[in-house]
């Protein structure tokens, strides 16, 4: 079965950075969409990038835009965030998912099938 497993979140002083690895079992990349989400406490879910495998091209959340980086690794199975310049305001449980079907500029999480169990990232001084 599909299996989604998050890892790279940490604590981090604001301004630096983190680079999150969202490793998928079960699946082939090829014709599927990945989204990194997070949520911080007492809010709500909030979608943050997405990348369309088939050809690599990606979306960003006003939020983070010109700050995080999605990319994949198909030989890897895995879908990496790299996020810079981070501030408190980013300090959640970051979670992949995964959709079985080719998605673009899609941050909706109820398209997604498939969902890691999330990793912690706190930024704090």
């Amino acid at each position: 079965q599909v299996q989604l497993v998050e890892s790279g979140g940490g604590l981090v002083q604001p301004g630096g950075s983190l680079r999150l690895s969202c490793l998928a079992s079960g699946v082939t990349l090829d014709y599927s969409t990945v989204a990194w989400f997070r949520q911080a406490p007492g809010k709500e879910r909030e979608g943050v990038s997405s990348i369309t495998n088939i050809d690599g091209s990606t979306y960003y959340a006003d939020s983070v835009k010109g700050r995080f980086t999605i990319s994949r690794d198909k030989t890897k199975k895995t879908v990496y965030l790299q996020m810079n310049s981070l501030t408190p305001e980013d300090t959640a449980v970051y979670y992949c998912a995964l959709a079985l079907r080719t998605y673009r500029s899609n941050l909706a999480a109820d398209t997604y099938s498939y969902w890691g169990q999330g990793t912690q990232v706190t930024v704090s001084s």
